[in-house]
């Protein structure tokens, strides 16, 4: 007996889904879900939607026909605020072409703006600065940004060095 019963519900809960879709004139089920809110907030997640149709199907039936059967004009339920993720690009940063650096590191040096200097030249690998810094030396020239470029791979090299689980997530 108790199959018939369950057959006998799906069955319901099938023609009511198909009505709201017509209604709504989806082409899915799951285009229902932005209509269905939920108590928590924000619309139904299509996973609560299948979930519901097998497990609580009158429970399914008496919202959809609430929110869209019934409804003279079904509205699109706003979604839930979520946390932001460390994933999200950040609005605030911005990406600069090679070009565009190379431009502003030159308008940077034509100023004579040292820290600005140092935060546009790219960073350099300990053997590259110190083979830059000796060359420079050698032909006894004096460059300020070198030297800076080469305490800060040395103090990058100590870092990684000292702490063996920051060198891992480097990799």
């Amino acid at each position: 007996m108790a199959p018939h019963k369950e057959e006998k519900g799906l069955k319901e809960i099938e023609d009511v889904i198909s009505k709201a879709i017509k209604k709504l004139g989806a082409k899915k089920e799951n285009e229902l879900c932005k209509y269905l809110p939920m108590k928590s907030g924000g619309y139904m997640h299509h996973f609560t939607l299948r979930k519901m149709k097998h497990k609580q199907p009158q429970e399914l039936i008496s919202i959809i026909e609430r929110f869209v059967v019934n409804a003279d004009r079904p509205t699109v339920i706003a979604p839930k605020q979520r946390a932001a993720r460390g994933s999200r690009k950040r609005r605030d940063h911005m990406n600069f072409t090679r070009m565009q650096l190379e431009r502003m590191l030159n308008i940077a040096r034509l100023a004579g703006d040292k820290e600005i200097i140092t935060i546009l030249s790219p960073r350099k690998s300990l053997a590259a600065s110190k083979r830059e810094l000796i060359q420079a030396i050698r032909h006894n020239k004096v460059e300020q940004e070198l030297w800076n470029s080469y305490t800060e791979a040395v103090q990058a090299h100590q870092m990684l060095t000292n702490d063996p689980q920051l060198a891992l997530a480097q990799r």
